[in-house]
Formats: structure tokens, C-alpha cells, sequence
């Protein structure tokens, strides 16, 4: 007679991992979470990585998902300590001529800043800020008849084009430069089909919920779902590295937040063939080159929008960013890189000494390199904010081998768990009516390697849970 510990062990506490673990808890069930760092989280984490006192969010910094997630929102994260600042305006892409476009929370006036594309703006963002509510947990989801296939098919008629493709409705670069920097955030070249899908929901989400920032760093967001977690009766050990399944304690089911790299190397022999065949074939995307600052002032933008955003988009015109994304997933280091940056502490005070600032900012780069960013980021920042260079106390900078190093689910320095392009959107990390079942009867999968891919928002974690309580609980 089996006697079980757990009904079902999680490996990994990022948030995904988390997802799912409530997931299941909330059904009643004994659930435990395995981490192998000592802190919880995974690219949730918040540390002091430069001066004593700068608090840097090590990977996620600004959360649109977090809130635009249907399995968050109907988590009482605020019982548990979580709150979030809005900065007045969620993002702000500068150009060289000194003009900003920017991402409002409101539509109409992100749209009447774009002169004569206001309503090329409005026509293509507006539907999808009318339909989201209803079509976001399909959306981010795996691929299933739709409870709304109007509003999908809409939805997807956009999202599956390229980037490139969209960026041709518009007249002016500003417009242009503006959702370059949106769908930049898919990493990967913006001339690939589907890679208008997350600068379509960025946009969206923004004008609906904001780009809010987590007081106290990402950390507050992992401490709160933990801490729900342990609320409702489950159990988290940290410390703990799983490199083969006799390590694990005996469940009825056992769900790994990892990529499929990790996966195989934990559990090939249980797989068949024809499963490790996919899992090997798994293709993974461009990393980042990530740099954290301390600075004495915030950062001088000569534009003052982008002193009033919470996230700027540095990459000129949608020409250049292109160029810069395409050098990069061929293996080639840009001269002037893409820049991601944000700028916590100018929003939330609790990042940095009084007066002090932080500032996080990252380029994507090969998959995998070791050169060292640091000057053509600063370039770049220096190129909108002349004298950021004079307000540096001090930095830390990680290529992606030391990104990996932090968190072994960002193979090659990869923070999307994978490629996410038309050809992995949903067949993560395999062709299969279920991406979260593994071959092995008991064993899922339920990190960024699954539907509907990197961000926080849980979804990945939750649709696995789902799956397991259909397989095993119901």
C-alpha cells in the first residue's frame, strides 16, 4: 500500500512555481515547495547588489502581467503585505531630437500624443483594451476553443503578425519608435511572425491596470504569494537542489518549475524517447546583459516624460531597435543595443537611501555571450540623459552565465524560459493537446516553458495545477 507524504511536491518557488502550489493548496490538498537558493522567488528576487541600503530588483522589476493576471486578481495579495506605486506615466520612449512618446494609463491621451497616428493607435489597441477582460485567461493560456472566438480571433489576427508588420500602419516614428519598444519586450527579431503579440498586450494591459511597481522590490511579490501559500496549510523548504527524482519525497504528483534542459537532467530516464526528443529539440532565445546602478540623482533625462515613466524604452527609432533585436538573435553584439531600463526608486522611496537613487536597465544580447555591455548601455542612456555617467556611486553588472548562475531556468541568459516564437507560442515545450503533462504518468511541467510563456503572472503554474487536479484529483 502507497503511503504518500505529500499529495503533490513543487519544484521551484518562482512565480509560476508558487501558482501552482496555491493552486492545488486552495483544493485542499498537502502541497510542499522544493527551492534550491535560500531565498524564495526565482526572478522575483530583490537584493542589495551594490551600496548598502540600494535595494535592485535582480531580474523583474516592473509588473503589468502581475496585475493583468486572472489568477492573481483573485488572490488577496494585499492581506499579505503586497502594495503597489504607480509612476505618473507607465513608459516613455525618447528620441534623438529631445521629443518622448509615451504610454499613458489613459488611451486617449497616449493616443492624442501621437498626432496624426492617433487613430491609427485607437484602432489598433482600443478593441483589444474593450476585450481583454474577457479573452485573458485564453490568451495566456494553452491553445483550446476560446469561451469569447470573436474577440480572440480578433485578438489573434493582430497578435500573430510581426511586429514589422504593424509598425506599418503608422506615419510618424514616434509612433513607430513607440511600439517597437512595446513589442521589443518579446525578444526575439520584430520581423518574426507573432512577435506583435506581447507589444499588443503590453500596450493594452498598460491602459487598463498601469505598469505598477512592487513597494520594496519584486522580492514583496514572492513574499506575498508565499505567504498566502503557507497561510493556507502548505509547506516551503528552501536550500534544497533537486538533481534526480529519488530526492524528492513520495507525492501523487510532482510539478517542476524548470526549463526542459533542467527537467531532462532531473528525470530523462522516465521519459520516453519520443518526449526527451522534444524537450532536446527545445529552443531557446537571446539573453540579457543586465546592469544595476546606484546613482546620487535620478537619472537627467533631457525629456520630461521619461522622468515621470517608470519604464523608458532607450532605441531611437523602430529602424534602429529592429536592426539592434535582429543583430542580436544572429549572434551579433549591437553597437547601440536596445535598452530596457526602470527607475524604481524615483516612485517608491523604500529602494534607496533618501536622496539616492536605483536604477535597473538591460539589453539582449546572444544567447550565452560573456561580452561585457556595460559601456554601450551607458552609451545609450548617456545618448538621452547627458551627465548619467557623473551620477554613478556604483554598479553591478551580470552577463548571462551569471545570470544563469542566479536562476539555472535562464539557460544562456534566456529570462523567457524559451523562445517564444509562432513556432514555441504553444507547442511549449512540446506538440501536445496538454504542454503540461510529461510523458511520465505524475510528472508535469509548469514554468515559462509552457503557455503562455515568461512574465509574472502565474498563468503557467495555475493552467499545470489545473491540469494536475483533472488528472489525479477530480
Amino acid at each position: 500500500m502507497n503511503t504518500y507524504e505529500y499529495d503533490a511536491v513543487v519544484v521551484g518557488s518562482g512565480p509560476n512555481g508558487l501558482a501552482a502550489a496555491i493552486t492545488l493548496q486552495r483544493k485542499g490538498l498537502s502541497v510542499l515547495v522544493l527551492e534550491a537558493k535560500d531565498t524564495i522567488g526565482g526572478g522575483l528576487r530583490t537584493k542589495e547588489l551594490t551600496l548598502p541600503g540600494f535595494r535592485h530588483d535582480v531580474c523583474s522589476a516592473i509588473h503589468p502581467m502581475a496585475v493583468g493576471s486572472p489568477f492573481f486578481a483573485e488572490l488577496p495579495l494585499q492581506e499579505f503585505g503586497l502594495k503597489f506605486v504607480h509612476a505618473p506615466l507607465a513608459a516613455a520612449h525618447p528620441f534623438d531630437k529631445g521629443e518622448a512618446a509615451i504610454l499613458s494609463r489613459s488611451l486617449e491621451e497616449t493616443a492624442d500624443s501621437l498626432g496624426i497616428d492617433k487613430h491609427a493607435y485607437l484602432k489598433l489597441i482600443k478593441p483589444l483594451v474593450k476585450s481583454w477582460p474577457d479573452i485573458a485567461a485564453d490568451a495566456m493560456g494553452p491553445l483550446r476553443f476560446p469561451k469569447h472566438p470573436l474577440q480572440m480571433a480578433a485578438f489573434g489576427m493582430n497578435a500573430l503578425r510581426s511586429a514589422d508588420c504593424i509598425s506599418k500602419r503608422f506615419k510618424t516614428e514616434k509612433a513607430k519608435g513607440l511600439w517597437a519598444g512595446m513589442s521589443a519586450h518579446a525578444i526575439q527579431p520584430l520581423t518574426n511572425w507573432a512577435s506583435a503579440a506581447i507589444g499588443l498586450v503590453l500596450s493594452a494591459v498598460g491602459h487598463i491596470h498601469g505598469w505598477p511597481i512592487p513597494v520594496g522590490g519584486s522580492q514583496s511579490i514572492a513574499d506575498a504569494l508565499a505567504a498566502y501559500f503557507i497561510s493556507l496549510g502548505g509547506k516551503i523548504q528552501t536550500g534544497v537542489e533537486i538533481t534526480s527524482l529519488k530526492q524528492i519525497p513520495f507525492s501523487k504528483a510532482v510539478l517542476f518549475d524548470v526549463t526542459p534542459k533542467q527537467l531532462l537532467r532531473i528525470a530523462e530516464e522516465e521519459f520516453t524517447p519520443f518526449y526527451r526528443k522534444q524537450l532536446e529539440k527545445y529552443r531557446y532565445g537571446m539573453g540579457v546583459f543586465k546592469i544595476d546602478w546606484a546613482l546620487s540623482d535620478p537619472v537627467p533625462f533631457k525629456s520630461a516624460p521619461c522622468r515621470q515613466a517608470g519604464t523608458v524604452h532607450l532605441g531611437n527609432t523602430f529602424k534602429e531597435i529592429a536592426l539592434s533585436e535582429q543583430f542580436s538573435s544572429s549572434g551579433v553584439h549591437p553597437d547601440k543595443p536596445f535598452v530596457l531600463l526602470a527607475q524604481q526608486s524615483s516612485f517608491d522611496q523604500t529602494r534607496a537611501p533618501e536622496g539616492k537613487h536605483t536604477v535597473w536597465a538591460y539589453c539582449h544580447v546572444p544567447n550565452g555571450s560573456t561580452v561585457d555591455m556595460t559601456q554601450a548601455i551607458e552609451k545609450q542612456v548617456e545618448r538621452f540623459a547627458p551627465g548619467f555617467r557623473d551620477t554613478i556611486l556604483a554598479k553591478r553588472t551580470m552577463n548571462t552565465h551569471q545570470i544563469q548562475a542566479y536562476n539555472p531556468n535562464y539557460i544562456g541568459g534566456d529570462i523567457n524560459g524559451g523562445i517564444i516564437d509562432i513556432r514555441q507560442l504553444y507547442t511549449r515545450p512540446s506538440l501536445s493537446l496538454s504542454p503540461y503533462r510529461t510523458s511520465r504518468a505524475g510528472i508535469y511541467i509548469c514554468s515559462s516553458s509552457t503557455p503562455p510563456g515568461g512574465g509574472v503572472h502565474g498563468m503557467c503554474g495555475y493552467h499545470a495545477a489545473q491540469t494536475v487536479l483533472k488528472d489525479i484529483f477530480n
